[in-house]
């Protein structure tokens, strides 16, 4: 298949592009500069260099089988990434044929969920999420294309992310937790993830929603803990009030902080099955692959 990726250098889309070039697919990827570009075309990837704000890259993505969508603007959120949207609709329509369009969005959509959740509970997202509904919306309801939605749990595995900052403040010695550390998070492991895609392009008769969660319900303590097991020197952990934590963090904080129960049904109905179930019990794997990825 020949697929279009937006953001094939960040921790969601280079996860997606290796598992995708492994599977033999032709990948074009949009980024944000050239020497995002030159370490593209050094795999052999086709690059496009454009602003997700902007239109400029349309032309460039139409005419493909799939399009993927998972780069996101820090620094410009929901409006980057309504015009990105909006681009890609219009390439997709210009293909014809209904291309499917993957569309990158978060557990945290969901809310707190203390009783198991799936693609079909009511949202109540956290504040931090809050403008993502309405994108799930704009793409469930676009014309011309096949859509769907992924909903990543918190993504673990390399040295980036949430957890990735976790396991470089253990190895710093201090570990800042915020709340009491009792709330569980929904997370995923990165090749999991990736290989996920890669069946939501591949697989025939699929659109709507699907969650991606290894269904660990691991609590921030459990993993706190898994740590403390295996770093040479035990950390220091802080208990951080959530007012201090939102002081520093803003909506962030309740996030990090947030209860979630999160299940999925449907990728599993594909035949998907996470190869890591947990993150405490893969801890020394983690933490090999962390000190792996400072040496890059």
């Amino acid at each position: 298949m020949r697929i279009f990726l937006t953001g094939p250098t960040g921790y969601i889309g280079g996860a997606v592009l290796d598992a995708l070039m492994r599977a033999g697919h032709s990948v074009t990827g949009l980024v944000r500069d050239q020497p995002r570009a030159r370490r593209l075309k050094k795999r052999g990837v086709e690059a496009v260099v454009g602003n997700l704000a902007d239109s400029g890259w349309r032309d460039a993505a139409v005419g493909f089988d799939a399009l993927i969508h998972t780069a996101l603007d820090s620094q410009r959120g929901a409006q980057a990434d309504a015009k990105a949207l909006e681009t890609l609709f219009s390439a997709a329509q210009s293909t014809g044929g209904h291309p499917r369009l993957v569309y990158t969005s978060f557990v945290w959509v969901l809310g707190a969920t203390s009783a198991p959740a799936d693609e079909r509970t009511t949202l109540s997202p956290a504040a931090h999420s809050a403008w993502r509904p309405a994108h799930e919306q704009l793409v469930l309801r676009a014309t011309g294309l096949t859509p769907v939605v992924v909903r990543p749990g918190i993504v673990y595995g390399g040295t980036r992310g949430i957890v990735g900052d976790l396991l470089r403040d253990a190895v710093n010695g201090l570990i800042r937790v915020i709340g009491d550390g009792r709330n569980r998070w929904a997370t995923i492991y990165d090749r999991d993830l990736a290989d996920l895609y890669v069946r939501l392009v591949t697989a025939p008769d699929v659109s709507g929603t699907y969650h991606a969660t290894d269904e660990a319900d691991e609590s921030v303590l459990d993993i706190v803990e898994a740590l403390s097991r295996n770093t040479t020197h035990k950390p220091d952990v802080r208990l951080m009030p959530i007012d201090e934590a939102r002081a520093k963090l803003g909506t962030f904080a309740d996030a990090l902080a947030m209860d979630q129960v999160v299940r999925s049904p449907r990728a599993r109905a594909l035949g998907w099955m996470p190869s890591l179930r947990s993150i405490g019990g893969n801890m020394p794997r983690l933490l090999e692959e962390w000190r792996n990825g400072q040496k890059d």
